[in-house]
């Protein structure tokens, strides 16, 4: 089943094609990763994804929907979450807040039954409380729940940014750059954990990574950019071995 699918997908700032006619077909359960040299317009296509901008041609379909101009916060819910390339987590809030605050989202109530604390909200944000408890336990942030988000090592702070997406309750996570800034470690850990995302909450993963090992250890299928234009798609090793891919990265011997 396709899950997520862009159909020409270009975006132009005045005389500036970022992105040309982008195509991406991807299934339940896949991790696809997208890659290119820096400025190709991996980060643009996620914003068109996830409605920061609208294209100026082509559209984007999640599971069947066309959601081609709609905004974030509507694309959220309909199943489609990120992370970004700097991390931006609620500085001044804790761990446990940071999670809790996205998953309000999900949180069917008012402003009146908030104000008040009626019964049923109480009800509803004890379950929210205990549902982000358990999720922070899933990533192996449960002992730092009452720290201060921007007190952890970065390589955790990653892990939070990416729980509180899943509080969102998505079906398709976009993550950009995870692996920026990690050290060697750090970037074994995430291959797995990665992986161990998809396995225990059913979304399928579409990642902008530079770190090769990352991108080559984890994903099933691979897009490759150059100048917003898509230059090869295939598996790793077909990827690793496309002539086009070599002369972007490496550049061509006069």
């Amino acid at each position: 089943m396709t899950v997520l699918k862009t159909d020409n997908i270009t975006m132009r700032f005045g005389g500036l094609t970022a992105v040309s006619e982008f195509n991406l077909d991807m299934k339940e359960g896949e991790i696809v990763g997208l890659i290119g040299p820096n400025g190709a317009g991996k980060t643009t296509c996620f914003n068109m994804i996830t409605g920061v901008y609208r294209p100026t041609e082509g559209s984007v379909q999640c599971m069947g929907v066309d959601i081609t101009g709609k905004k974030p916060h509507e694309i959220t819910k309909l199943g489609i979450a990120r992370t970004f390339q700097n991390i931006r987590l609620f500085k001044d809030l804790s761990v446990l807040d940071n999670v809790m605050v996205a998953g309000h989202m999900r949180l069917n109530s008012n402003l009146f039954s908030s104000i008040v604390r009626t019964p049923d909200y109480v009800r509803k944000e004890t379950a929210m409380y205990e549902k982000s408890m358990s999720l922070l336990k899933e990533v192996g942030l449960e002992k730092e729940a009452d720290e201060v988000s921007t007190s952890l090592p970065y390589g955790k702070q990653r892990r939070l940014e990416i729980a509180r997406a899943l509080a969102t309750e998505p079906k398709i996570l976009l993550l950009d750059e995870p692996a920026a800034g990690m050290n060697p470690q750090e970037s074994i850990e995430l291959m797995e954990f990665i992986h161990d995302v998809r396995d225990k909450f059913k979304v399928s993963i579409l990642m902008i990574e530079h770190h090769m090992q990352v991108i080559m250890g984890v994903c099933e299928k691979i897009y490759v950019l150059d100048y917003g234009v898509t230059i090869a798609e295939g598996n790793p090793r077909e990827i690793q071995n496309n002539q086009k891919v070599i002369e972007a990265y490496l550049g061509v011997d006069e």
